[in-house]
Protein backbone atom coordinates (compact mmCIF):
# COMPACT_ATOMS: atom_id res chain seq x y z
CA UNK A 1 0.00 0.00 0.00
CA UNK A 2 2.90 2.35 0.76
CA UNK A 3 4.14 1.83 -2.80
CA UNK A 4 0.76 2.91 -4.19
CA UNK A 5 0.78 6.16 -2.21
CA UNK A 6 4.39 6.80 -3.23
CA UNK A 7 3.36 6.32 -6.86
CA UNK A 8 0.45 8.77 -6.50
CA UNK A 9 2.71 11.30 -4.76
CA UNK A 10 5.29 11.06 -7.56
CA UNK A 11 2.60 11.63 -10.19
CA UNK A 12 1.12 14.59 -8.31
CA UNK A 13 4.54 16.16 -7.77
CA UNK A 14 5.36 15.83 -11.46
CA UNK A 15 2.28 17.90 -12.33
CA UNK A 16 3.28 20.88 -10.16
CA UNK A 17 4.96 22.82 -13.01
CA UNK A 18 1.84 22.27 -15.12
CA UNK A 19 -0.38 23.52 -12.34
CA UNK A 20 1.79 26.61 -11.98
CA UNK A 21 1.88 27.05 -15.76
CA UNK A 22 -1.91 27.06 -15.96
CA UNK A 23 -1.87 30.31 -14.00
CA UNK A 24 -0.13 31.98 -16.96
CA UNK A 25 -1.10 29.93 -20.01
CA UNK A 26 -3.84 31.28 -22.25
CA UNK A 27 -7.06 29.35 -22.02
CA UNK A 28 -9.81 31.37 -23.68
CA UNK A 29 -11.02 34.92 -24.10
CA UNK A 30 -8.92 37.93 -23.20
CA UNK A 31 -6.03 35.85 -21.81
CA UNK A 32 -5.32 34.73 -25.38
CA UNK A 33 -5.02 38.31 -26.70
CA UNK A 34 -1.22 38.58 -26.46
CA UNK A 35 -0.52 35.05 -27.67
CA UNK A 36 -2.96 35.37 -30.56
CA UNK A 37 -1.05 38.38 -31.90
CA UNK A 38 2.23 36.44 -32.15
CA UNK A 39 3.66 35.15 -35.39
CA UNK A 40 4.05 31.40 -34.83
CA UNK A 41 5.78 28.63 -36.69
CA UNK A 42 3.74 26.76 -39.26
CA UNK A 43 4.56 23.68 -37.16
CA UNK A 44 2.75 25.04 -34.10
CA UNK A 45 0.14 22.44 -33.17
CA UNK A 46 -3.42 23.27 -32.09
CA UNK A 47 -3.85 24.11 -28.38
CA UNK A 48 -5.38 20.72 -27.53
CA UNK A 49 -2.13 19.01 -28.57
CA UNK A 50 -0.25 20.93 -25.89
CA UNK A 51 -2.72 19.82 -23.21
CA UNK A 52 -2.53 16.19 -24.25
CA UNK A 53 1.25 16.21 -24.66
CA UNK A 54 1.92 17.80 -21.28
CA UNK A 55 -0.46 15.42 -19.52
CA UNK A 56 1.40 12.46 -21.00
CA UNK A 57 4.82 13.96 -20.33
CA UNK A 58 4.11 14.86 -16.70
CA UNK A 59 2.72 11.37 -16.15
CA UNK A 60 5.85 9.79 -17.63
CA UNK A 61 8.03 12.02 -15.44
CA UNK A 62 6.00 11.02 -12.39
CA UNK A 63 6.46 7.34 -13.18
CA UNK A 64 10.20 7.94 -13.64
CA UNK A 65 10.37 9.71 -10.27
CA UNK A 66 8.52 6.81 -8.66
CA UNK A 67 11.04 4.35 -10.12
CA UNK A 68 13.89 6.46 -8.72
CA UNK A 69 12.24 6.54 -5.30
CA UNK A 70 11.62 2.79 -5.44
CA UNK A 71 15.30 2.19 -6.24
CA UNK A 72 16.23 4.42 -3.32
CA UNK A 73 14.14 2.34 -0.94
CA UNK A 74 15.92 -0.81 -2.18
CA UNK A 75 19.47 0.50 -2.23
CA UNK A 76 20.47 3.70 -0.47
CA UNK A 77 23.92 3.59 -2.09
CA UNK A 78 22.80 4.46 -5.63
CA UNK A 79 23.16 8.23 -5.33
CA UNK A 80 19.49 8.97 -5.80
CA UNK A 81 19.68 12.29 -3.99
CA UNK A 82 21.47 13.95 -6.92
CA UNK A 83 18.92 12.59 -9.37
CA UNK A 84 16.08 13.87 -7.18
CA UNK A 85 17.64 17.34 -7.01
CA UNK A 86 17.95 17.42 -10.78
CA UNK A 87 14.31 16.36 -11.08
CA UNK A 88 13.17 19.18 -8.81
CA UNK A 89 15.48 21.70 -10.48
CA UNK A 90 14.02 20.92 -13.90
CA UNK A 91 10.54 21.33 -12.39
CA UNK A 92 11.46 24.84 -11.22
CA UNK A 93 12.82 25.74 -14.65
CA UNK A 94 9.70 24.30 -16.29
CA UNK A 95 7.43 26.48 -14.16
CA UNK A 96 9.71 29.50 -14.64
CA UNK A 97 9.43 29.14 -18.41
CA UNK A 98 5.62 29.44 -18.24
CA UNK A 99 5.90 32.54 -16.08
CA UNK A 100 8.43 34.22 -18.36
CA UNK A 101 6.74 33.31 -21.62
CA UNK A 102 3.05 33.69 -20.81
CA UNK A 103 3.19 35.71 -17.57
CA UNK A 104 5.52 38.55 -18.52
CA UNK A 105 5.84 37.90 -22.28
CA UNK A 106 9.63 37.72 -22.08
CA UNK A 107 10.03 35.31 -24.98
CA UNK A 108 13.81 35.66 -25.27
CA UNK A 109 14.38 35.09 -21.55
CA UNK A 110 11.99 32.16 -21.74
CA UNK A 111 14.14 30.74 -24.55
CA UNK A 112 17.25 30.96 -22.34
CA UNK A 113 15.40 29.24 -19.50
CA UNK A 114 14.22 26.57 -21.92
CA UNK A 115 17.83 25.98 -23.01
CA UNK A 116 18.80 25.55 -19.35
CA UNK A 117 15.79 23.26 -18.84
CA UNK A 118 16.93 21.06 -21.71
CA UNK A 119 20.47 20.84 -20.33
CA UNK A 120 19.30 20.04 -16.80
CA UNK A 121 16.80 17.49 -18.12
CA UNK A 122 19.50 15.72 -20.14
CA UNK A 123 21.71 15.73 -17.05
CA UNK A 124 18.78 14.35 -15.02
CA UNK A 125 18.21 11.66 -17.63
CA UNK A 126 21.85 10.60 -17.31
CA UNK A 127 21.52 10.44 -13.53
CA UNK A 128 18.36 8.37 -13.90
CA UNK A 129 20.13 5.93 -16.22
CA UNK A 130 22.54 4.96 -13.42
CA UNK A 131 19.58 4.15 -11.18
CA UNK A 132 16.80 2.86 -13.45
CA UNK A 133 17.02 2.26 -17.18
CA UNK A 134 13.23 2.42 -17.37
CA UNK A 135 13.20 5.85 -15.72
CA UNK A 136 15.90 6.92 -18.18
CA UNK A 137 13.78 5.89 -21.17
CA UNK A 138 10.68 7.58 -19.73
CA UNK A 139 12.49 10.93 -19.87
CA UNK A 140 13.26 10.69 -23.61
CA UNK A 141 9.82 11.92 -24.79
CA UNK A 142 10.14 14.89 -22.43
CA UNK A 143 13.51 15.83 -23.92
CA UNK A 144 12.11 15.49 -27.45
CA UNK A 145 9.17 17.73 -26.60
CA UNK A 146 11.45 20.30 -24.95
CA UNK A 147 13.54 20.44 -28.12
CA UNK A 148 10.39 21.01 -30.16
CA UNK A 149 9.28 23.68 -27.66
CA UNK A 150 12.70 25.32 -28.01
CA UNK A 151 12.16 25.54 -31.75
CA UNK A 152 8.65 27.00 -31.30
CA UNK A 153 9.83 29.49 -28.66
CA UNK A 154 12.81 30.43 -30.83
CA UNK A 155 10.57 31.19 -33.82
CA UNK A 156 8.38 33.41 -31.64
CA UNK A 157 11.39 35.18 -30.11
CA UNK A 158 12.88 35.89 -33.55
CA UNK A 159 9.69 36.82 -35.43
CA UNK A 160 8.01 38.96 -32.78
Amino acid sequence: MKSFFTFIAAILISFIPGAIGVLFTPVTGHTDAWYNTLVNSSLTPPPIVFSIAWTILYTLLGIALFLIWRAKSRDERVGVTGAEWLFFFQMVLNALWSYLFFGVHATLWALFVLAALILVSVWMMGAFKKISRTAYFLVWPYIAWLLFAFYLNGVIAVLN
